[in-house]
């Protein structure tokens, strides 16, 4: 098994991307893997998964998306349209006719948006902690009040300040992560000398919260994905963390029961980075999912 940095030159600039090469007697089937927002990259999410699932004989492909990790910050604002342009472009310009998709949190938002506009090219979705299943933030009673909160927060800059601040101390950073990755063993000091250098770029924490700015309305947001889940037929694998605080585990329960081939992980006692979390479960479960599409 081989990991190598490659760079996928599109129209408007370069991406970087990692690739893991699956053993050479292998059918290497392709995966992408598409990362969340905030302080992540291709390696901050998919370098304890790329090398298993290039292992099972898969060819790997984990993009930085603009303004993350190794890749510059592209010259328009991070919304949900320009990335999944970006997505496709970057599919393009690896000549990818037929792979499987899988993303976290906002990658997962970017991999239903590119299903939908192009089914044909995809042989089987992964979703972890899924952005775009529902029209709020938050639901129940205090859905409106949530909503208004965090579009007011957005526009004042207050959750990118959080970002930066949060991102300056090495302290607050580790406790920070605590109920995004619950799982004491995998806040180790290796990942969190990552993070803190994914945080002193700042490049993706400005993305991000151009995406926030797009994303959170006043009173819904702007992608969401519920009410075309059904037209969805590539087989589908949900991965949740039952104690994920940011995308509600219910969301992905009721979204697989809305499509007509989908199934449900929800993974005991995990947060929202729920591979990092639990990955002696959810590399396992990526990896049955991938060889039943076969």
């Amino acid at each position: 098994m081989e990991l190598a940095r490659r760079t996928a030159e599109l129209p408007w600039g370069p991406v970087s991307y990692l690739e893991w090469v699956a053993p050479a007697a292998s059918r290497a089937s392709t995966v992408v893997l598409l990362h969340g927002g905030g302080l992540d990259s291709a390696w901050l999410s998919w370098g304890g998964v790329g090398g298993a699932l290039a292992a099972a004989g898969h060819r790997v492909i984990a993009p930085d998306h603009p303004g993350y990790g190794r890749s510059p910050k592209a010259p328009w604002p991070a919304s949900q349209q320009h990335l999944l342009a970006y997505v496709k472009g970057f599919v393009d310009a690896l000549a990818l006719d037929r792979f499987a998709l899988g993303g976290l949190s906002m990658g997962a938002g970017l991999a239903i948006g590119h299903v939908l506009a192009h089914p044909q090219r995809v042989s089987g979705l992964m979703l972890l902690g899924a952005y775009g299943l529902s029209p709020t933030l938050v639901e129940g009673r205090w859905s409106a009040a949530a909503q208004l909160a965090s579009w007011a927060a957005t526009r004042a800059g207050l959750l990118k300040a959080l970002s930066r601040s949060t991102a300056g101390s090495r302290a607050l950073l580790e406790r920070s992560l605590r109920p995004v990755l619950r799982n004491p063993e995998q806040r180790t000091p290796e990942l969190i000398d990552a993070v803190m250098e994914e945080a002193r770029r700042g490049s993706g924490i400005a993305a991000f919260g151009e995406f926030q700015r797009e994303e959170v309305g006043r009173r819904r947001q702007s992608t969401d994905y519920s009410a075309r889940l059904a037209t969805i037929e590539t087989p589908t694998l949900f991965v949740h963390g039952e104690r994920d605080m940011g995308v509600p585990a219910s969301l992905a329960r009721r979204a697989a029961l809305a499509m007509p081939d989908a199934r449900v992980l929800i993974v005991p006692d995990a947060g929202h980075w729920v591979q990092r979390d639990r990955p002696e479960v959810v590399i396992p479960a990526m990896r049955e999912f991938l060889d039943g599409l076969h």
